[in-house]
């Protein structure tokens, strides 16, 4: 195996917050990895810790224990490396949507004239190129996750991370919303992983692993380890 198709590993990886008895543990001990061209859905009820695991592998928190590394996006997260398509809005109200697809771009010291056209181009991909002058406010539900995803193909990045992307959607758009990614993810040959309530999403994706009270399940993050380069069993759909 290449290292640098593990685009980011867990190795005991627990997140908690509060202290004392106050503590909640959000993630218990989670190890696993994931590789470039992996499509994984994480199924588990509201608060089973599923957006906290995605956030870990953001690099958006850190692990209160334990440990998360990049080896295939040079040890770090950055928004041309990791694309977050996030459950809620997550536009910037004051920027149209062109100008907020190419934010990525313009953080990563692409110039903003670069970035608008690399932006209108995406916008193109995910049929919302008509919308590069709205605002937020003025966009629909599906709409705004097109543009989020837009966004996240404008970076280019080699891991994308979608967390309940669906959930404020009906089906119809919501299924549009994963074709998008999905398609996203095979145009840049990038690993998808999306968290989701909704079992029709999760068997449009490859491989299915199950997280409850904080866990993944016994058996779908077991197989890692430095000697052992598999990755986390798959579970049934």
């Amino acid at each position: 195996m290449n290292t640098t198709d593990v685009l980011v590993r867990c190795e005991a990886a627990a997140r908690t917050y509060g202290t004392g008895t106050a503590a909640v543990v959000a993630v218990h001990g989670v190890t696993c990895e994931i590789r470039a061209g992996d499509r994984i859905a994480i199924t588990g009820p509201s608060g089973s810790g599923k957006s906290t695991l995605l956030h870990l592998l953001a690099g958006l928190e850190a692990p209160t224990t334990g440990q998360v590394t990049w080896p295939g996006l040079a040890g770090k997260p950055r928004p041309d490396s990791v694309g977050i398509v996030f459950q809620g809005p997550s536009l910037i109200p004051a920027l149209d949507v062109v100008e907020n697809t190419a934010l990525p771009l313009v953080l990563c010291g692409q110039s903003e004239r670069s970035a608008r056209r690399r932006a209108l181009d995406c916008l193109a991909l995910v049929a919302a190129a008509h919308l590069a002058d709205r605002l937020p406010e003025e966009l629909s539900g599906g709409q705004a996750q097109r543009v989020a995803v837009a966004r996240v193909l404008a970076a280019a990045p080699r891991l994308i991370l979608a967390d309940e992307p669906t959930g404020q959607l009906d089906r119809a758009t919501g299924r549009r919303v994963v074709a998008v990614l999905l398609a996203a993810a095979d145009t840049l040959g990038a690993g998808l992983v999306v968290t989701t309530h909704d079992p029709r999403v999760a068997r449009s994706l490859s491989r299915q692993w199950s997280m409850h009270d904080g866990r993944l399940q016994p058996g779908l993050a077991e197989a890692f380890s430095p000697s052992a380069p598999a990755t986390a069993q798959d579970a049934e759909p």
